[in-house]
């Protein structure tokens, strides 16, 4: 029970970081939660594969997931058309 939690405040966090990051504001606790559980498998995928890096400590396990959720959040921007010019 303790882990589920814990994966909930880095997805909170990391989802509200990317969001910040993206598009200037954060989605709500349940979006934020959302981007940034998907952006973790995201995120552990693609720096498994390229950086060889498996286990972080927590406050490496937020920049990864927060470095997923922004490649989510970037290619959901390429398929909706919703470009700002910022």
């Amino acid at each position: 029970m303790y882990n589920i939690f814990i994966w909930l405040i880095i997805g909170a966090i990391a989802g509200f970081l990317a969001g910040n990051l993206q598009r200037g504001s954060g989605f709500g606790l349940i979006g934020n939660i959302v981007i940034g559980l998907i952006g973790s498998f995201i995120g552990g995928y693609v720096f498994s594969s390229l950086f060889g890096i498996v286990d972080t400590n927590f406050i490496g396990s937020i920049l990864v997931s927060t470095a997923g959720a922004f490649i989510l959040l970037f290619v959901a921007s390429l398929f909706s058309g919703n470009r700002n010019s910022n």
